[in-house]
């Protein structure tokens, strides 16, 4: 099994000067520990306006910096809001190959639709469209990512002419590709898709083992359609997390984070009244503490031995992954690399045991259905390079206005020589 951190940024009010900057440099130094402890992926969300719940509205760049401070972790989008409005897809093609290649080849690709008014609304996107936008733009950035010239495309809400994106991501065709699934039939369609599920669903063992049984039973069916130039079969799901060796240690530390992300999420998606820059979330959390459930049955909340019961019954079930929200609410940054430290010594070895036998096994069952599966996929013709068009320069407008019309000139006076007409293309006029 392979395990993994999601990262929102939560913050709840009050808020200081340094609470953001200090936010953001913690769960950096959070990443560096999972990186050397042996954790398998770190995944944030791109979310907008979503005050206290979740600050992490640019995590390309968050992402970069982990990169930049890793050797062997998987850097994972969780996700990228694929609708055209919140991203267009040449710069998310752009994006996601630059990440895969400063992180050497380490970048997840999750895309999602988006859900909640705050944001949907805040960009101009229709929430009746999204999930047609999100099957059009994804398509069309993984043609961006695999087609060297990307052909064009006219489509209903997004359209663009012959280019080649560059730069092409280091994994080929393009880094595995997910979809963020919060309910059964998102998961089925993530099959359908021949994609990755990142579940964020909190369902327990058993409900588990049926989504992922129903996942693995439609990529060996002919339903399975890449919408990718590759196929990534894996189930992942999100749990609370908080170890210490004393039980009730681990839910004090952890609880009330986890209780706190619950009704933040509840607050947007769900039954809130948001003004934007005025409503005080974690005060009304604190207003209805006392009639929120208890956590820490079922979840990643416990000590070792619970974990490791509870995460074999996932495993067990065909999870293939679990990612743990150990960032939530108020919970301390030293709280949690103690239970990084704690998880990775007497849990992980436990269930990473059997992995190399589980994946070369797993990738042998699998690897017929994908090959057929990708035979299915409806492929974007490539264009003929004699029928790429021209694109001309606009001429003079990066030259200053006093300078030569013909000859040599620089450019913006520095020592750079700007042609006024192209010495090649002369060469081979006179040659002709």
């Amino acid at each position: 099994m392979r395990f993994g951190l999601l990262y929102e940024h939560q913050l709840p009010r009050p808020w200081t000067d340094d609470s953001e900057h200090r936010l953001f440099k913690d769960a950096l130094a959070q990443v560096e520990l999972a990186d050397r402890l042996g954790i398998d992926y770190i995944w944030e969300v791109e979310h907008h306006f979503l005050e206290e719940y979740a600050h992490s509205s640019a995590p390309e760049v968050f992402l970069a910096a982990c990169a930049a401070r890793t050797k062997r972790i998987r850097i994972g989008h969780g996700v990228v809001l694929a609708p055209p409005g919140y991203n267009h897809p040449a710069r998310v093609a752009e994006r996601i190959a630059t990440l895969d290649l400063v992180s050497d080849g380490r970048a997840d690709w999750g895309t999602g639709e988006s859900a909640s008014r705050v944001e949907l609304e805040g960009f101009g996107i229709d929430p009746a469209e999204k999930k047609a936008m999100w099957a059009e733009a994804v398509g069309q950035t993984a043609d961006m990512m695999a087609m060297s010239p990307y052909p064009g495309f006219q489509g209903k809400y997004f359209s663009m002419p012959v280019r080649n994106i560059v730069p092409k991501p280091l994994q080929k065709p393009h880094p595995p590709l997910w979809v963020a699934c919060s309910r059964r039939e998102t998961i089925h369609a993530a099959a359908r898709a021949g994609i990755g599920a990142l579940t964020f669903a909190f369902v327990d063992p058993a409900e588990a083992g049926k989504w992922a049984h129903e996942y693995y039973e439609i990529i060996r069916s002919e339903q399975c359609v890449p919408i990718g130039h590759a196929v990534n079969a894996n189930v992942a799901m999100v749990t609370g997390f908080s170890c210490h060796e004393d039980r009730e240690e681990a839910r004090r530390r952890g609880a009330e984070g986890f209780q706190f992300f619950g009704y933040s999420l509840g607050h947007y998606y769900v039954y809130g009244h948001h003004q934007p820059g005025v409503t005080d979330v974690w005060q009304r959390f604190e207003g209805a503490k006392d009639k929120l459930p208890a956590v820490g049955q079922g979840s990643g909340i416990g000590t070792p031995a619970e974990l490791t019961e509870h995460l074999r019954s996932y495993q067990d079930a065909g999870v293939d992954q679990v990612v743990f929200i150990q960032q939530g609410g108020r919970n301390r940054h030293e709280h949690i690399c103690d239970s990084l430290e704690l998880f990775a010594a007497k849990v992980m070895p436990i269930l990473k045991a059997d992995q190399v036998a589980r994946d070369t096994k797993k990738q042998a069952e699998l690897a017929p259905f994908i090959t057929a599966a990708l035979a299915r996929k409806k492929r974007a013709a490539p264009v003929d390079p004699v029928a790429v068009p021209v694109v001309s320069a606009y001429g003079r407008t990066i030259v200053q206005e006093n300078q030569a019309a013909e000859g040599p000139t620089h450019h913006i006076a520095a020592d750079i020589t700007v042609m006024m007409d192209d010495p090649a293309e002369k060469k081979q006029e006179a040659a002709e």
